[in-house]
């Protein structure tokens, strides 16, 4: 696996080794000993996965405290957009981005620390989305920002007429009302 570590520090997009044959392909998506000699020590805990169609948007989402969540994330089927929100104060990158595109074809994992939001936005048909949490999912420690606050400046490639989200995600906060680390 090839480890690129972004413009944020911390942030890393992975990409395999995929090895092709007449038969289909195969490739390691997660070798313990090769992500903590390139990124650290983290202990997955759960696997989750997702299934959305085109213009859904999840997102922006984190959890505060003692319950803060490093993801690995994948797509297994279709492509997404990904993006990860620096949301500690004190970083020189606070409220930055970054955005990758993933998909079934590219095979590219995005690893998100502690202390950021997350979100994606499905590019397909259809996508199943994957990934693995170090912690447990505390449902009073869950927050979120505005998927669209005009501060983040992200660039999300579909008309936001287009954008399918949950009522939570339409009313959460702008960064600068949000709890932050």
């Amino acid at each position: 696996m090839e480890f690129k570590e972004t413009v944020i520090q911390g942030v890393y997009i992975i990409e395999p080794r995929v090895f092709n044959d007449s038969r289909g392909y195969f490739f390691e998506a997660w070798k313990k000993q090769e992500f903590e000699d390139k990124i650290g020590p983290v202990c997955f805990i759960q696997d989750n996965e997702s299934k959305s169609s085109y213009g859904v948007l999840r997102g922006l989402h984190y959890q505060k405290g003692e319950f803060s969540q490093a993801k690995l994330v994948r797509v297994i089927k279709g492509r997404v957009l990904d993006v990860a929100v620096d949301l500690r104060r004190q970083s020189p990158t606070f409220g930055q981005h970054v955005m990758v595109e993933l998909s079934d074809e590219n095979k590219r994992q995005f690893f998100i620390p502690r202390s950021f939001a997350h979100g994606f936005l499905v590019l397909s048909d259809e996508a199943i989305f994957t990934y693995k949490v170090d912690n447990v999912y505390a449902p009073q420690a869950e927050a979120g920002i505005r998927w669209n606050d005009p501060a983040l400046g992200i660039e999300w490639p579909i008309d936001s007429n287009e954008v399918l989200t949950s009522e939570k995600d339409l009313k959460q906060p702008l960064l600068r009302d949000a709890e932050v680390f």
